[in-house]
């Protein structure tokens, strides 16, 4: 019987020190949840699609209408994971180099000039880019390089940006006034796409009483970034069965509209092989952190829609018709559940 895929034959006191690793990191992430949870309310879905995309090493895209802890969300996740957190305001009139940074010319000494790199905020390991959908397409792109290669290039210079490096950027609905939307090669540089829908009853009464008194719960570092780097490490030696990686394939590439298929009349475009490698890494990490070894057909069905979304696009017919992207990933997800 063939290994599944991404596993090879280890020594018994390897394995048995991986599943050590991997118990004592998933232990580890039921306490950083439950330091989020004394600052977030009600919102166990977004703090899950939020560690997976970190655990995962990647960047995501957080969607709501401005006023639900989007902002606080990345910011408790910066103090709980012992992230160097830094904040953009992303907004019309902003540049390139405030983000990256800019090199400024100096006299060290009498008749000597040099240039000197000042960094910008980019070179964080946690960095929230707020808004981002309120700045204009060029500066939008700054973060390209940075999001897919891990530096940045200034003058010809390369400066590499820190370990790890994650962007968390917020978005207010494309419908908003003031907003532009996201290139699509940008798009496709998030890991996920998070919908931050509004509290329920019973959160939004817990977060009204507990955020207007006098003293607020401080949330407690429970990683370091070292811990989080081993954390990712770990993430991509976990086991995937090869009716996992058929799943990923089959899913991905049903997604595509190519001729002749069902989506090819309802999409403009579709998925392309960097979202099959974003659902295969996204579903290691859910498995770990629910304390799993190996990511199951619930992992893939759960974290499809975030993978996917933001790599579809509609046709005009579809809109015109009531399509949506959800629906779709619903109807290919459907024989999996």
């Amino acid at each position: 019987m063939p290994e599944p895929s991404g596993t090879v034959t280890e020594p018994a006191d390897f394995a048995a020190s991986f599943v050590r690793m991997a118990e004592d990191a998933a232990a580890n992430l039921v306490k950083a949840r439950a330091e989020i949870g004394k600052a977030i309310f009600g919102q166990e879905k977004v703090v899950e699609e939020a560690l997976v995309t970190i655990l995962a090493g990647g960047h995501a895209l957080l969607v709501g209408v401005p006023g639900l802890a989007k902002t606080r969300l990345v910011e408790t996740l910066g103090t709980v994971l012992g992230l160097d957190a830094r904040r953009v305001q992303f907004t019309p009139d902003l540049m390139p180099s405030d983000i990256l940074g800019t090199e400024i010319l100096e006299e060290p000494s009498p008749g000597k000039r040099a240039f000197r790199f000042i960094k910008g905020p980019v070179f964080a390991e946690l960095l929230m880019a707020d808004e981002i959908n309120r700045a204009s397409p060029r500066t939008q792109s700054a973060l390209l390089q940075a999001m897919q290669e891990g530096f940045v290039t200034i003058a010809g210079q390369r400066h590499d940006l820190p370990r790890p490096f994650h962007v968390l950027a917020t978005q207010n609905p494309i419908e908003q006034e003031g907003t532009y939307p996201l290139p699509e090669a940008q798009l496709d540089r998030f890991l996920l796409e998070i919908d931050v829908d509004y509290p329920d009853r019973e959160a939004e009464r817990r977060m009204l009483i507990e955020t207007t008194g006098s003293t607020q719960a401080e949330v407690q570092a429970v990683f370091s970034a070292e811990g989080i780097l081993a954390a990712q490490r770990l993430v991509r030696r976990l086991p995937v069965g090869e009716s996992i990686v058929e799943a990923i394939l089959d899913l991905v590439r049903s997604a595509r509209p190519l001729p002749g298929t069902p989506l090819a009349e309802k999409l403009v475009w579709g998925p392309g092989p960097r979202a099959s490698q974003a659902l295969m890494l996204a579903i290691r990490a859910r498995a770990l952190i629910e304390g799993r070894l190996s990511p199951s057909l619930d992992d893939l069905i759960a974290l499809a829609e975030p993978v996917l979304k933001h790599r579809m696009a509609l046709s005009f017919a579809a809109r015109a018709e009531g399509e949506t992207i959800g629906k779709i990933i619903a109807g290919l997800t459907a024989k999996y559940r």
